[in-house]
């Protein structure tokens, strides 16, 4: 009998994404794994139990992953879920770490080694196993369908015997994968599309998209990005600037999408309340940074907000959610490409190589400790400890340092 991969279903009511597809249930196989596949894991992502069965996995219960060697999943194991997982267990996740520290502990304390694929290094060699861009792709394609669907008239230019129906007007903030994504869809709908973003590279890749773009093209800005590619910080004096341009530029908006997301940090505001009171009746804003704090002013988590003007702020949660089918396919595919680096092809067994880059830039835990090097330091016992002595009302993580893989994505501001 070979070592286990179980896939189990999401806890989380508003998780319908599934670590695994038929495709990669073959693939595991193919590694020298048995696969056991919880029931009903797939369903909120139209997989049925029978397309895993017929591509080779057994159905189980909840409780087999106490024999699992490699447990795959969206979000990080609860505490709760962690009580059944053996120690030495390898679980594989988008683990979400920063800010939620008794989280990361609970991982420590069960003896885990957990990787958190958010933290997976963008070389090469790691482009199929990069959850952050194969997610915020499909999250920029939904925010402009969730858009439109929001939106009372049609987005292409229309003309008729009856006259000419106007094409949309639709603003991107920030061009890093969801950007992009989000540029392609709505000029693929018909719609005049402009974008912005704080790298001067990003200018070519809006205009090979067929869209115009904005900004402050002084000197400065010319002179805005490093040798590395990454953005300087710009004056005082370049932001009013650019937050004027920006501020006239919106008023004129039928869609405004924003995708300013960096991991571990609060968004930053890009459009204040000024700016929505500015926009016409019916205008429509979808905000992907919502899950942090957001970078429209009014935004509200998973509600769609219609301020006193008429204006609809969309702040949607999990948005690649939003179209699990396809998510779930992208990331399998994602997990399957990183869990064949961790198995030795000779024996066909688990072999994690604790000194290979991508195993040092995404371990989080490991044999009952904290070893990322943004969270190390901070023993099990410690973080635990720490986060229930303070008061709920109190509760104010200290913005932790970086990873070096995290550090300053060079996608720019925008979400992936």
């Amino acid at each position: 009998m070979g070592q286990t991969v179980f896939i189990p279903r999401e806890l989380d009511a508003n998780e319908p994404r599934v670590a695994a597809s038929p495709d990669t249930v073959k693939r595991l196989a193919g590694l020298g794994f048995d696969v056991t596949v919880e029931a009903g894991a797939g369903t909120a992502s139209r997989i049925p139990d029978e397309e895993f069965a017929k591509a080779g996995a057994a159905i189980g219960k909840a409780g087999d992953v106490a024999k699992a060697d490699v447990v795959l999943k969206v979000r990080r194991p609860g505490e709760a879920e962690l009580k059944a997982y053996r120690p030495g267990t390898a679980v594989i996740a988008i683990m979400d770490p920063y800010g939620n520290d008794a989280g990361v502990a609970a991982l420590a304390s069960a003896g885990v080694t957990a990787f958190s694929m958010e933290f997976m290094p963008r070389i090469t060699r790691a482009q199929s196993m990069d959850v952050l861009s194969s997610q915020a792709n499909l999250a920029g394609y939904q925010a402009v369908i969730d858009a439109a669907s929001e939106y009372d008239r049609a987005l292409p230019m229309m003309m008729t015997a009856a006259g000419t129906v106007p094409a949309a007007k639709v603003f991107i903030m920030g061009v890093g994968v969801a950007g992009l994504q989000a540029i392609a869809t709505a000029r693929r709908l018909g719609a005049v599309v402009t974008a912005t973003d704080v790298r001067p590279a990003a200018k070519e890749q809006v205009a090979s998209l067929g869209a115009k773009f904005l900004a402050i093209e002084d000197e400065e800005f010319k002179a805005a990005e490093t040798a590395g590619g990454y953005a300087k910080e710009m004056s005082k004096e370049y932001q009013a600037k650019q937050a004027a341009l920006t501020a006239e530029h919106i008023a004129k908006q039928d869609i405004v999408i924003t995708t300013a997301l960096i991991p571990g940090r609060p968004a930053p505001k890009l459009v204040s309340a000024a700016m929505v009171a500015s926009m016409k009746p019916g205008s429509v804003i979808v905000d992907l940074a919502v899950e942090r704090g957001g970078n429209v002013e009014g935004a509200a988590s998973d509600q769609v907000v219609t301020t006193a003007n008429g204006v609809k702020i969309v702040g949607h949660l999990n948005v690649p959610g939003r179209v699990a089918a396809s998510a779930s396919l992208l990331y399998a595919r994602n997990l399957f490409a990183f869990v064949e680096t961790l198995v030795d092809k000779a024996t066909k067994t688990l072999a994690i190589n604790r000194d290979d880059e991508l195993v040092k830039a995404t371990m989080l835990t490991d044999g009952g400790q904290v070893v990322h090097p943004a969270f190390a330091g901070k023993p099990a016992m410690m973080i635990a400890s720490s986060e229930h002595a303070r008061p709920a009302a109190a509760k104010k993580p200290a913005a932790p340092k970086k990873p070096a893989a995290a550090r300053k994505p060079k996608t720019s501001g925008g979400i992936a």
